[in-house]
C-alpha cells in the first residue's frame, strides 16, 4: 500500500442513508436533501471530489457527528444529473477509505475533516489468500444463480483482479447486505480478514437462498400438480359429458349447499355440516374421500331434524284401540291410558321409559305397536337380541371403512320423525364383549334428562331425542344392568289364563288366521270346547305364540279339503281335533290320584310360565348321606341342606329318629331330570317331602306350595306368584300354601284362579305341616300339640298363622 497523506483535509460531505460506497465501485444514486445538494454543488465547483459517509439511523434528517460511521469513502464524481424539484442523481467512483474525524461546517453543505487511510493497490500475496479469492469466486458465482441470471462480464471482473481487497469491495456491493455488515466491511482495513469474512457472509447467504429456493420449489411443484389436476379433472368432465355419464360437480355441491341452508337446524350443526361441503370441494373427483363426506352430508340431510307427526293424545281413542286390538292385559293398558292421558292435558311433558317384562308370546311387542297407532306416531323397531358391540347402539366414526350411523339414529332415519315410538325390543338379551357395552350406550338414549343432546359416532353432531318415546321389551328383569333398569319403568305381562287364552283365540287370531288363509266365515268354524282343548293338549306356554300355529294349521288343512271339495263349510270340535292336529301333545294336566308318603307338589316360575315342581322324597337305612339329583343349581342345593338341618333341628316335636341323619341315606330326586332346575322357592316343599319320607305321613295330593324356608323354619317371599298360581289351576290343585309375606301379592291373581284355589299364608313351616300331611305315620298325629288350623275355602284368601308351643 502507497501512503497518501497522514494529515487532516477538509471537504464537502455527503450522509448517505441505507446505502454505502465502496473505494473502487461505481456507483450512482439520488441526491434531495438541500444541504446534501449544496455539497455536491461545492465539490463540482473545486476538484469534484465528496466524502460518502453511511448514518447510523436512516431516519434523521440533519445528522450530528454521533450519528455517522467513523469510515467512509472518499468518491469522485462522475457525471450529475439533474432531475425535477431541484433533485439531483448522480453517479461517482470510489477512491479510498477515509477516517471521519468530525463535522467542520452544517451551515450551507456539510463539510467534514477526514483523513485518508490509505490507496489500495495490487500486492503480492499468500496462498492462503489465493484459496481465500477462489473460493469467494465460487461462492459468488453460486450466489448469482440462486439470486438471478449468472452475468458473465461480472465474474470475469472479479476473477481478473487477483486483489483480495477489490474482491472483498466488489462483491459487498453486488450482493443483498443489511447496511450494518456493508459498513463492517468497509471499515476492515485489512484486505485478507476483508475477504475472509465476506466469504463467512456468502457461506451464511447461500443456506438461506438455498432453503428459499427449496420452498419455491415445493411451492411450484404444488401449484403445478394442482393446476394439472384442474386439467384433468376438466378434461374428465368433457369426457364424461360427451359419453352422456357426466354430471356437474359445482351443480352438486350448489344443491348441497341449497338443502343445508334450508335445513331447521342450530348454527352449530350447520356450521359443521358446511365445513364438510367445504371438504368435499377439494376433493378430486372420485376420490373416496369424497364417497365418504357424500355418504355422510346424505345421512345428515335425510335425519328428520325438524319434522315431526303431529300427535294425538286422546284418552277415547287410545283405550278404543288396546282394546280392539289387545285382550286382557288390563294393568299395561291403564299404564298406557295414564300416559295417554298426562299428554292430553300437558303436551310438553317429557314421557318415561316403558319396560314390558313377560314371557314370550303375551303381546308386548304388539301393545308397543298399539301405543304408535293411539298416538298417531311412526314405528320403528330395534331388535338388541345378540348385540354385543357398542358400536351398534352409538354408530362407528365416519372414518372407518363402511361407517354407518348406530340403531337409534337409523331408527330415526327410518321413521322420518323425530318424535316416532322406538321399540327396543329384547332388551334383556345384549350381550357384551372386548368391543364394549351396549347396554352402557344406552343409557343415555334413554335418560329424559340428557337426551335431548344425545351424539352419534357417526354423525359427530347433538340430536334431540328427548320427544321420542322409547318402549322396551323384556321376558327377564335378571340380565338388564342395574343402571339401565333404573332408567326404565317395568310393567309385568303376566302369562293369561286359560279362558284369557280362549277370549284371545276367538277375538283377534282366528278371524286374523281365518282371512290369511282366504277362508270365509262361513267356510270355517271352530268350537270353543276345541280351542279349550288346543290349550290344554296341544300347547304349553304362558303366551298364545303356539296356539297361533295351531290354529293356523287347522286353516291350512281346511283350506286343502275346501280346494279339494271334499266340503263346502267345516265346523272344528274337540272330537275332530285329532283330524286336523293328530295325536294330543300332552295330557290332561291333573293331580296325583291319592296322596302318597314323600312326594310334595311345588310350584315354579320360568320364562314361559309357571310351572308344577315335584319333589320325591325317599329313606333307606344308610350311613347319612343326602343324595340329589334332577339337574339342580348351588341355590337349590343349599335349600335341600337347609330343610335337612331344621328337621335335624326339630325332630323330638316332629317324631323323628335323633339319628336319622347318621343311620339314613336321603335321596331327593326332581323329575324331568334334563331341565336345570335352580332357586330358594322350593324349600318349604323340599322340607314338606323330607318330613313326609321320615315320619310316613302322606303329603295331601291337592296341597301345592312356594316359599324359601330357613334353618328355623320361616318361610321368606318368593316372586311369580301370579305364574305359579296358574301353574296349580291348571293342574288341578285345591290349596296353595303361599308365604305370609306374598299375601298382598294375592290381588294381582287372576279372579278366575283367586275362584278356584284356596290360599294358606304362613311365615313359619311348623304352621302348616298338619294341613299338608295326614294324620298318622310315625309318632303322634298332631306335632305340634296345638290347636287344629281351619282352612277357609271359597272366595276368602285366609292368613294363617299357627303357634308351635
Amino acid at each position: 500500500m502507497n501512503e497518501i497523506s497522514n494529515k487532516s483535509e477538509i471537504m464537502p460531505m455527503l450522509a448517505l442513508r441505507g446505502i454505502t460506497a465502496f473505494p473502487k465501485m461505481v456507483m450512482n444514486f439520488e441526491v434531495e436533501r438541500p444541504v446534501s445538494v449544496a455539497a455536491l454543488e461545492k465539490a463540482l465547483s473545486s476538484d469534484r471530489r465528496v466524502f460518502l459517509l453511511a448514518q447510523k439511523d436512516p431516519r434523521i434528517e440533519m445528522p450530528e457527528t454521533h450519528d455517522l460511521y467513523d469510515v467512509g469513502t472518499v468518491c469522485l464524481i462522475k457525471q450529475v444529473l439533474r432531475l425535477p424539484q431541484n433533485s439531483l442523481r448522480i453517479m461517482v467512483e470510489g477512491i479510498c477509505r477515509a477516517r471521519f474525524l468530525g463535522i467542520v461546517s452544517n451551515k450551507k453543505y456539510l463539510a467534514a475533516s477526514v483523513e485518508l487511510l490509505e490507496l489500495e493497490t495490487e500486492t503480492k500475496h499468500s496462498s492462503k489468500a489465493e484459496v481465500m479469492l477462489r473460493q469467494s469466486y465460487e461462492l459468488y458465482a453460486h450466489y448469482l444463480d440462486l439470486t438471478s441470471s449468472p452475468s458473465p462480464e461480472s465474474i470475469a471482473a472479479l476473477a481478473s483482479s487477483g486483489d483480495p481487497g477489490y474482491a472483498a469491495d466488489y462483491i459487498a456491493q453486488n450482493i443483498r447486505l443489511r447496511h450494518p455488515e456493508k459498513q463492517q466491511i468497509l471499515e476492515e482495513l485489512s484486505p485478507y480478514k476483508r475477504i475472509e469474512k465476506v466469504n463467512k457472509i456468502l457461506l451464511r447467504e447461500l443456506e438461506i437462498l438455498e432453503v428459499e429456493e427449496q420452498l419455491k420449489r415445493k411451492t411450484q411443484d404444488r401449484l403445478m400438480q394442482a393446476q394439472r389436476d384442474n386439467i384433468l379433472r376438466e378434461q374428465l368432465k368433457t369426457i364424461r359429458a360427451e359419453l352422456g355419464e357426466g354430471g356437474d360437480d359445482s351443480g352438486e355441491l350448489e344443491e348441497y349447499r341449497y338443502k343445508i341452508e334450508k335445513l331447521k337446524v342450530s348454527e352449530q350443526v350447520r356450521e359443521k355440516l358446511l365445513k364438510e361441503l367445504s371438504r368435499l370441494s377439494k376433493q378430486p373427483f372420485g376420490s373416496a374421500e369424497a364417497s365418504v363426506i357424500r355418504g355422510y352430508l346424505d345421512t345428515c340431510l335425510e335425519l328428520p331434524w325438524s319434522k315431526a307427526t303431529k300427535e294425538e293424545a286422546d284418552v277415547e281413542v287410545a283405550r278404543r284401540v288396546l282394546d280392539a286390538e289387545h285382550y286382557g292385559l288390563e294393568k299395561v293398558k291403564e299404564r298406557i291410558i295414564e300416559f295417554v292421558a298426562v299428554k292430553q292435558l300437558a303436551p310438553e311433558v317429557k314421557g318415561s321409559i316403558l319396560c314390558l317384562v313377560g314371557p314370550p308370546g303375551t303381546g308386548k311387542t304388539s301393545i308397543a305397536m298399539s301405543v304408535a297407532k293411539a298416538l298417531n306416531r311412526k314405528l320403528a323397531r330395534i331388535s338388541l337380541g345378540g348385540i354385543h358391540d357398542e358400536a351398534e347402539i352409538r354408530g362407528h366414526r365416519k372414518t372407518y371403512v363402511g361407517a354407518m350411523p348406530g340403531r337409534i339414529i337409523a331408527a330415526v332415519l327410518q321413521a322420518g320423525s323425530r318424535n316416532p315410538l322406538i321399540l327396543l325390543d329384547e332388551i334383556d338379551k345384549l350381550g357384551k364383549d372386548h368391543r364394549g357395552d351396549p347396554s352402557a350406550a344406552l343409557l343415555e338414549a334413554l335418560d329424559s334428562e340428557q337426551n335431548y343432546n344425545f351424539r352419534d359416532h357417526y354423525l359427530e353432531l347433538p340430536f334431540d331425542l328427548s320427544d321420542v318415546l322409547f318402549i322396551t321389551t323384556a321376558n327377564t328383569t335378571e340380565t338388564i344392568s342395574r343402571p339401565l333398569l333404573d332408567r326404565m319403568e317395568v310393567i309385568e305381562l303376566t302369562s293369561y289364563t286359560d279362558e284369557e287364552k280362549l277370549q284371545i283365540a276367538k277375538r283377534h287370531i282366528f278371524p286374523r288366521q281365518r282371512r290369511k288363509h282366504g277362508l270365509k266365515a262361513s267356510q270355517l268354524k271352530i268350537s270353543d270346547d276345541a280351542i279349550r282343548e288346543v290349550i290344554s293338549r296341544y300347547t304349553r306356554e304362558s303366551g298364545v305364540r303356539v296356539m297361533e300355529r295351531k290354529i293356523a294349521e287347522i286353516c291350512r288343512k281346511a283350506a286343502v279339503r275346501i280346494v279339494d271339495k271334499e266340503a263346502k263349510s267345516l265346523n272344528v270340535t274337540a272330537a275332530k281335533l285329532e283330524e286336523y292336529l293328530g295325536a294330543a301333545k300332552y295330557k290332561p294336566e291333573s293331580m296325583a290320584a291319592k296322596n302318597e308318603v314323600g312326594l310334595a307338589h311345588g310350584l315354579a316360575w320360568t320364562s314361559v310360565g309357571g310351572e308344577m315342581l315335584n319333589v320325591e322324597a325317599t329313606v333307606f337305612d344308610g350311613s347319612g348321606k343326602l343324595e340329589l339329583t334332577g339337574n339342580l343349581g348351588d341355590v337349590m342345593k343349599e335349600s335341600a341342606k337347609a330343610a335337612e338341618s331344621y328337621i335335624r333341628s326339630r325332630v323330638k316335636e316332629l317324631g323323628i329318629d335323633p339319628e336319622f341323619y347318621k343311620n339314613k341315606d336321603i335321596h331327593l330326586h326332581f323329575p324331568e331330570g334334563a331341565v336345570p332346575k335352580d332357586g330358594p322357592s322350593a324349600g318349604i316343599t323340599i322340607a314338606v317331602a323330607l318330613i313326609s319320607a321320615l315320619t310316613g305321613r302322606a303329603v295331601r295330593s291337592d296341597f301345592a306350595m312356594t316359599g324359601e324356608i330357613t334353618l328355623r323354619g320361616r318361610i321368606l317371599p318368593i316372586g311369580g306368584l301370579k305364574e305359579k298360581t296358574m301353574a296349580a289351576y291348571r293342574h288341578g290343585i285345591k290349596t296353595v300354601i303361599i308365604p305370609l309375606d306374598n299375601e298382598a301379592d294375592l290381588k294381582e291373581i287372576d279372579q278366575t284362579v283367586r275362584n278356584a284355589l284356596n290360599f294358606i299364608a304362613a311365615d313359619h313351616i311348623d304352621s302348616i305341616l298338619d294341613s299338608v300331611l295326614e294324620a298318622g305315620g310315625s309318632e303322634g298325629d298332631n306335632l305340634h300339640g296345638g290347636e287344629e288350623m281351619f282352612v277357609p275355602t271359597g272366595d276368602v284368601r285366609a292368613s294363617v298363622t299357627m303357634s308351635t308351643q
